[in-house]
């Protein structure tokens, strides 16, 4: 997976919170162990996963000693096997026990955000319909996550309110109506796509009217998303791009994708994640 100047550095900076956070002025336990012992040390799957993470591992290694060297058996994106060995570090003992528990933390939580994205992906397959994540992230991890994202073969949305306009319930309520929300954003942001949520097949053709770039369909069952994608090619001049959401579920998900939409966006794939089962073990090297 490609990895830019900025997600670097927010790497770097992500790690060096986390440490500061778990080892603070220094970790005590680490210290009842021989300062001259090296150990190697292998991480292992407990289940089935997308693994991702593998940036944060090698910089959480560098920053608490370089002498830690590591042998990856994965890249992220891969579907690894219960059992399968990730990775095997090597070391002075008393670094990589420093670095475990933060370690693991990053490759658990990012694992677990691709591989329930693999899951979406997968249940989608067959269709011309996009998995997209959104703004419901840990704090802090947003960057993090929708690299895993990336690794679950997943799409990205906006990355914050920053970089993209999607004007929504209360921003239409706000500003007086969806015409009126859609003119103040052409006339403050000229030439950014907008993307208007809609609740009802009449705000879909208001949005339509508009000329909105991309409609976000809220909470449609999906009969009423198979009409609004009619409604889309036929009334849309030139049709949008639709969008899905609304707390839809795995089990759901297929029905959603066939009715023709173009992308779906998933919440789950960032708040609800359970951390993949991993484990570090230890051999004395010498």
């Amino acid at each position: 997976m490609q990895i830019d100047e900025s997600l670097l550095a927010d790497i770097r900076s992500s790690v060096s919170r986390a440490l500061q956070e778990d080892v603070g002025s220094g970790d005590l336990t680490a210290q009842l162990i021989p300062s001259d012992a090296f150990s190697d040390a292998t991480i292992i799957a407990r289940e089935p996963m997308t693994m991702a993470g593998r940036p944060w591992v090698n910089e959480v290694c560098a920053q608490v000693d370089e002498r830690i060297t590591l042998d990856w058996q994965h890249d992220d994106g891969d579907t690894v096997a219960a059992g399968a060995e990730l990775c095997t570090l090597h070391g002075p003992a008393r670094s990589i026990l420093t670095a475990e528990r933060t370690v693991l933390n990053f490759l658990q939580t990012l694992s677990a955000t691709a591989t329930v994205t693999a899951e979406y992906v997968r249940a989608v397959a067959g269709t011309d319909c996009r998995i997209l994540d959104t703004r419901k992230s840990i704090p802090g991890l947003r960057r993090a996550q929708k690299y895993a994202v990336r690794c679950g073969g997943g799409h990205n949305h906006r990355f914050g309110l920053f970089d993209a306009i999607l004007i929504k319930e209360n921003h239409i309520v706000s500003a007086g109506g969806i015409n009126l929300a859609i003119d103040a954003a052409r006339k403050l942001h000229a030439g950014m796509p907008v993307e208007v949520e809609v609740e009802s097949l009449d705000e879909l053709r208001e949005a339509l009217s508009a000329t909105a770039e991309r409609i976000l369909l809220d909470n449609f069952p999906p009969g009423l998303l198979k009409k609004a994608v009619a409604i889309n090619r036929a009334e849309g001049k030139p049709p949008a791009a639709l969008e899905a959401s609304g707390g839809l579920t795995i089990d759901e998900i297929a029905t959603v994708a066939a009715t023709g939409v173009d992308y779906i966006s998933v919440g789950a794939l960032s708040k609800n994640i359970r951390a993949v089962d991993l484990s570090m073990l230890f051999r004395s090297a010498n």
